[in-house]
Order: C-alpha cells, then structure tokens, then sequence
C-alpha cells in the first residue's frame, strides 16, 4: 500500500476514534438542548461535475474476476452466443454476480444499475443487459454440457486463486455436501415438482469447501428427487479437482442421507477420508446397547466461547418459567458419552470405524421429572488417526454449511428460481452464486507480509468467515467519486471504514 494512502486512512481512523471518545466522555453535547439528530439548513442538491457510486467495491471486485482469469476462461470454455453484439459470455455472466454483489434481490434490480450512468463508467462499458436479455441468456444453458462448461470456466480460475496459497493451506480439503430446496410459486416451471415438505420447486446439490466456504459444485434437480442423488459423481469430480490443485488429503462429510454405503469402499482404496452421519438402525441401536459398560467415555465438548471482563449475574430464563408454567415437556441434554465398534455395511467389503454417541436426556412436565431417555447418533468413518471426540466434533462441524446455504439463499439470493426450466434456473443459481465465490476469492488474495503475519492472517479469515450482507456493507458499499480520465478510471473513496487497509492492500496486489 503506497505510504500516502497509509496516512490518509490513519488521520481518517484518528478523526472518527476522537469523535467517538469524546462523545462517550461527555465532553460533547452536554449544553445541547433536545435531540442531538437534527442537521441544520437541511436541502438537497444535483451536482453538476462530481460523480459518486454507493458500491464502489465493484471495481475490485472486476478486478478479481480479470486477475484470476475468470473473463477469459468463460470467454474461452463457454461457447452460447454466435455473434457478440456487443457482450460476450463473461459479460452476462459477471452480470449477474455484480448484481449480487451491489445488494440485489432480484434479476430485475439489474435494471438499477443499468440506468446508473456512473456505474456504467465505473465498469468501463456503455451498457449492460437488461434484465429481460439476461433471463434469455439463462435459457440459452439447454443441457448438462454448457451447464459444465461455465462450471469448468469457473474451476479453472479457482486453481489459479489456490495456487497463491501458503503450503499450509494444501493440508487437507474438507468437502461437505448437502442439499436444499427452493421453493417457487410458479405455475409452469419445467422439472419443478412437490418436495417431501409439501412444497413446489427445485432441490439442488450443493457441494461445498469448508476451508473456505466455496461452492465447488451446484446441481440443480426436481423438487421430488432425494438428497443423495447424485452426490457420488459430483464428489468424484471435486476430489480431483481439489487432488489437481495439490491437497495432500481429501475429507468428505455429510449427513445421514450421504452415507452411501455402496461408494465407501471405493473412496477407501483411493485414499479418500470420509466421516458421514448414519441413520440409528434397530441393530446398531442393538449394538450400541450391548457394548460393555467400559467402552464408553465422558465426551467433554469445548466451551463455545472465552468470557472476557468480569462475570456478570444471568437473567431469568423467561422460556423456561413459560415451559414449566404451563406444562410443556421440557427435554434437556444432560450427559453424552462416546464409544465405538467395527461395523460393514451390507453393501460394504470391508469394516469401517463405528463412532456411537449415547445422550442422556432428561424429561420434565411442569413440576414432574419424567423418567430419563436415551438417544444414540452414530457416524461412520475410515480415518483411523483421528480420536473418537475429532469425528464427532468434525461431523456436528458439517453443520456449519447449513449458514452457507443460508447465505447463498438470503444474502447472494442465489438461490431462487426466477427463469423458466430446470436448466436455465440451475444456470441462473450458478451465476449469481459467483458473487459468494468472488468474496472467498477476494480474502484468499489478501497479501499476508512476514512482519504481519498474524495480523493479515486475521483479517483474511474475517473475510472469509463475513456473512454476505457484512461483506456488502464493508467492503462493496464503498461511496467513491469516479473520475474518467483518457486512460484511467479513478475510484476517489469518500468515506473510511475499518476494511479499508485490506481494500488497498488487496488492490495494489491486483493488476488491470
């Protein structure tokens, strides 16, 4: 980061930290009479030559997209279009992930930007699609192939990003898989259909990087197609994916519905680690029940946070008081113990690690204790270096995707099925799961300097770990003046926020 710009943030941070301080000293607004929010002579004027953006993060982030190679490796893979007039496949499909990335929540917020002159200059173009042409470049994806295609485009640049990483980073590839549905109210939607909750729409496969939170595959299918379907072959396609990219070891994990037996002992000959949640069968019930008394063991699970500053009296549990008031069964985690035996599964030739969790619950009715209840989870697991607490606290970590799918659903809106058929929606959920992507891709490529090591490290998993709507608000919601000049397009940021030593740091690592 160039030293002038250093200082510039720092006399910005010391301005905003004095105001505050003194605001909490009270040495501000103490003769103040009423109200402190009131500015004074308050109207509203149209410039005449200064001209701002609210998401100046754009420009990095296009920034990104053409340093990793995405543009060209859609442009290169991706063949829909005969004539370009004048877009081309990287332009449609940035479209739709900058659409996200500027706060959308729908494809017809395209039309904001596209009416928004200064944004138009801020990306270097005279126009981009309108929202109608954009859902037509969505049905132009008519089968499995060009679906891949982009996935290929976008696989290609992801190796690039990964090849910056630090050693340490190719250790282990933890891949969760999961899937989830995405209801629609529409009538003629192609390949939608009633879900096992009831409801119409679409149920896609979503195959993530738990490292650092990438879709590394998205298969959209019929709302009546269960979970599983489908997993094995995206998983194949991922593991060599994540083997190309030099990860030393690969880790599936999944729940219950994933525990696809019939695959294990393939994955297993190929050194391919997995721990999948399995369903509590009568005869592994049975099982579990007959393990003698001294193979199990206290699971003590980590506190789930450090308490800092004094200890401070609790409040009243009011849910609680309701429950037992008027007698609702209360069911309460009391112990949990763990144990585990060798188990093959019918489909299986070999015997794998049966990890057994026994919960003792206990169970009241207003002021009654009930008698206490027993439940057992199991997990299946060929990772014979890992101790029985490690599969289970990385099996109940998978659970950490269900957040993701929350963001890709809430916050990039993602998924949603604006456009017309099976493929066309599968495409549309692709493109504008790009944003979340690009996001990832963006906290990989924070430098991190020797001499700050720990410091950068931080702040590139802050990144990470950013719900969308805060990645949104630090680091793309940037106001900046855009000045046009014969061979450059100048970003002026007007504001400061505590993002923008990354921002800078990340943009003098990027090249036009």
């Amino acid at each position: 980061m160039k030293a002038r710009i250093l200082r510039q943030l720092k006399c910005r941070q010391r301005k905003i930290l004095k105001r505050l301080a003194m605001a909490k000293d009270n040495r501000w607004g103490a003769g103040l009479e009423g109200p402190v929010l009131g500015p004074r002579g308050l109207q509203y004027e149209l410039a005449e030559k200064a001209r701002g953006i609210a998401y100046g993060g754009v420009g990095l982030m296009w920034k990104v997209a053409r340093e990793v190679g995405l543009v060209e490796a859609i442009d290169e893979r991706l063949q829909l279009l005969k004539w370009h007039c004048p877009y081309h496949e990287s332009d449609h499909v940035l479209n739709f992930a900058f659409n996200a990335l500027c706060d959308a929540t729908c494809l017809q917020d395209i039309e904001l930007r596209r009416n928004d002159e200064v944004f138009l200059d801020a990306l270097g173009t005279q126009s981009i699609p309108d929202p109608t042409t954009a859902g037509d470049f969505c049905r132009r994806f008519k089968s499995r192939e060009k679906i891949d295609d982009l996935q290929l485009a976008i696989h290609a640049a992801r190796l690039n990003v990964w090849k910056r990483q630090a050693p340490e980073f190719f250790e282990e590839a933890v891949i969760d898989m999961d899937g989830t549905l995405v209801i629609t109210t529409g009538e003629c939607k192609e390949g939608m259909d009633i879900s096992y909750k009831g409801d119409w729409g679409y149920h896609p496969l979503l195959l993530t990087l738990a490292n650092t939170g990438e879709v590394l595959s998205l298969v959209n299918r019929s709302g009546n197609r269960p979970s599983e379907e489908g997993a094995a072959d995206e998983a194949d396609v991922v593991i060599l994916l994540c083997r190309h990219a030099g990860f030393r070891k690969v880790r599936l994990r999944g729940d219950t519905a994933f525990s696809q037996t019939k695959h294990l002992d393939r994955w297993d000959a190929a050194g391919v680690l997995f721990q999948f949640g399995y369903d509590a069968a009568p005869n592994l019930v049975e099982l579990a029940e007959n393990l003698p008394e001294s193979a199990w063991k206290k699971l003590q699970r980590p506190a789930a946070y450090t308490r800092q500053g004094p200890p401070r009296a609790r409040p009243a549990k009011v849910k609680r008081q309701i429950i037992r008031q008027r007698e609702y069964l209360h069911l309460e985690l009391k112990s949990e113990e763990v144990a585990e035996f060798e188990y093959r599964p019918t489909a299986c030739r070999k015997a794998y690690r049966m990890i057994v969790v026994r919960k003792n619950i206990s169970q009241e009715k207003g002021e009654k204790v009930l008698l206490p209840e027993i439940r057992y989870f199991f997990y299946i697991a060929n990772d014979r270096d890992a101790s029985i607490p490690e599969i289970v606290f990385g099996c109940n970590d998978r659970c950490n995707q269900e957040n993701l799918l929350a963001q890709l659903a809430g916050g990039v809106r993602a998924l949603t099925a604006p456009v017309d058929n099976l493929y066309s929606n599968w495409a549309y959920m692709l493109m504008t799961s790009l944003a979340w992507t690009l996001k990832a891709w963006a906290a990989l490529l924070l430098p991190v300097e020797p001499r700050k090591r720990e410091e950068h490290q931080a702040e590139r998993q802050t990144w990470l770990r950013m719900e969308f709507k805060t990645f949104i608000n630090h680091v793309m919601r940037v106001p900046c003046q855009i000045v046009k000049q014969a061979r450059r397009t100048i970003y002026r940021v007007l504001s400061w926020n505590p993002c923008l030593t990354g921002f800078f740091r990340l943009c003098d690592v990027l090249h036009c």
